[in-house]
């Protein structure tokens, strides 16, 4: 398996990027939130550290995945399919994802979500995890939902450790 992202780029990305998806993560997690200051970092990432880690002519088509997410983010929260801070932080995110990935990217998010969901959806039915994290905003509005379908999901958990693995993976079988 080669992934089309140049391996020394996916090295580069990877310190930078990787904190910021943490706390991504935790605060999606903790209060279902993804603040501004998470989203202006990675895009800041991508803008200081992208000419640096790629060829430049790439580096600049990149952006092109920002454009495209961004206004198919704005479409989705104004239907009220998605979260402002998640359609802000997908945006953000699609310029380290090359279009020659696109088919690993849409396997590597199944694969991610199923996991991401799959482990909060068992430590909601542990009870020694209620006393950790019973104070989590994504447990909390789990409590009283009747089906998954209601329910909601801190999907800022699937993106930062989907970007995470695919800078991983990008690191070992990058071009």
């Amino acid at each position: 398996m080669t992934l089309a992202i140049p391996a020394g780029a996916a090295l580069w990305f990877l310190p930078f990027a990787a904190p910021i998806c943490l706390y991504v993560i935790w605060t999606d997690l903790t209060r279902m939130k993804i603040p501004n200051a998470a989203v202006a970092a990675l895009f800041a990432t991508y803008a200081l550290v992208g000419p640096i880690a790629l060829p430049f002519d790439l580096y600049l088509s990149q952006w092109m995945n920002f454009v495209i997410l961004l206004l198919a983010g704005f479409l989705l929260w104004y239907a009220g399919a998605m979260g402002a801070g998640d359609a802000k932080f997908i945006a953000v995110m699609a310029p380290f994802f090359t279009r020659a990935d696109a088919p690993l990217f849409l396997r590597l998010y199944i694969a991610v979500a199923l996991a991401a969901v799959a482990v909060h959806r068992i430590a909601l039915a542990i009870p020694a995890s209620w006393k950790i994290a019973g104070e989590w905003e994504s447990w909390k509005r789990q409590e009283g939902a009747e089906s998954w379908l209601k329910s909601t999901f801190p999907k800022g958990t699937v993106l930062g450790w989907l970007l995470i693995t695919y800078l991983l993976l990008g690191a070992i079988y990058g071009s």
